[in-house]
């Protein structure tokens, strides 16, 4: 149980970063250079972990890391820079709350976690405190926008639990630098083409991008990623939502938003859906012994292959 809260703990950085995220997008990075926006996050992030973990891809993980970079890093990253410049923060935020829903049934499909009744009963509650939290009902709203911060959720949905499937005896950190190379390389080039020169930085800026690339991606993915690892994606998904929550408490101590009972009330269900989402000691026993396995399984076809392995430190 211990190792359990441990690993919901080191998860949980990933959402709290995130939801700063937005609030520093909106409010000091350049608009109408999305792809420049995306790249300038990920592909330093990136060679930072890379700097970090010195080890390079090998076999199929050459082409993962490409495929893991577009739907993690590459095309997420500019759908939600897309919707951080159209959407109100809490709108944005609201949607991808559905994000544990949707991986709970790719999760089903792909890794064979059937979804269980607890967490799904702890990710109604959640949305519901989300919506309760940020929703107003007031103001319009952008419906490419929408659409954007849709695609981003099903787009990174999936790459989460690909990247649980592919990821059993490699390197969190390397594989996570690989995927935001490749995620950035891409982003770079199309920004290029589609958006001429990069944009101009101010002094704020140049601090904005240093903060998202550092803590909202390099640190934030590693913890994501090292949490896919270790516990189920129905419990991963459900710890996302202290994103939306982070957001709402940052408004209340930046901004001087006040902060209302029914915030207050949509706070205590998203707390109560992630408490919902954690996975019994029987659970959590029988996952760890599958991951052990399949983690035993890799070590063993990499020393039967030839080849750099992923744990090999690069020339």
């Amino acid at each position: 149980m211990e190792a359990t809260l441990r690993w919901v703990l080191v998860t949980a950085i990933a959402p709290v970063a995130w939801g700063t995220n937005y609030y520093v997008t909106h409010a000091y990075l350049p608009a109408g250079t999305p792809l420049y926006g995306a790249a300038i996050r990920a592909l330093p992030a990136g060679l930072l972990l890379l700097a970090v973990r010195r080890r390079r891809p090998h076999g199929s993980w050459w082409w993962k890391a490409a495929v893991l970079g577009v739907l993690n890093t590459g095309g997420f990253f500019a759908l939600v820079y897309v919707a951080a410049q159209l959407l109100p923060t809490s709108t944005a935020s609201t949607i991808m709350a559905a994000s544990p829903v949707a991986m709970m049934l790719i999760a089903w499909a792909l890794v064979a976690e059937r979804p269980r009744p607890l967490p799904l009963l702890g990710a109604v509650a959640g949305i519901g405190g989300v919506c309760l939290m940020l929703l107003t009902g007031t103001g319009s709203v952008d419906l490419r926008g929408v659409l954007a911060s849709a695609a981003a959720l099903l787009m990174s949905s999936l790459g989460y639990i690909l990247t649980k499937r592919w990821g059993a005896g490699t390197d969190v950190l390397a594989s996570t630098s690989w995927q935001l190379i490749a995620g950035g390389l891409l982003l770079l080039f199309l920004a290029a083409v589609v958006e001429g020169g990069p944009p101009a930085l101010d002094g704020p800026a140049v601090l904005g991008f240093g903060y998202v690339t550092v803590v909202a991606t390099a640190l934030a993915f590693a913890a994501w990623f090292a949490g896919l690892r270790h516990l189920p994606a129905a419990t991963v998904g459900l710890v996302g939502l202290l994103n939306p929550v982070t957001g709402v408490l940052l408004g209340t101590v930046l901004a001087g938003e006040p902060l209302t009972l029914r915030q207050i009330c949509g706070l205590v269900l998203v707390l109560a859906g992630i408490l919902l989402g954690r996975p019994s000691a029987r659970r959590r026993a029988a996952e760890s012994r599958r991951t052990g396995a399949g983690a035993s399984r890799s070590d063993h076809a990499g020393l039967a292959g030839s080849g750099t392995r992923a744990t090999d430190p690069a020339p």
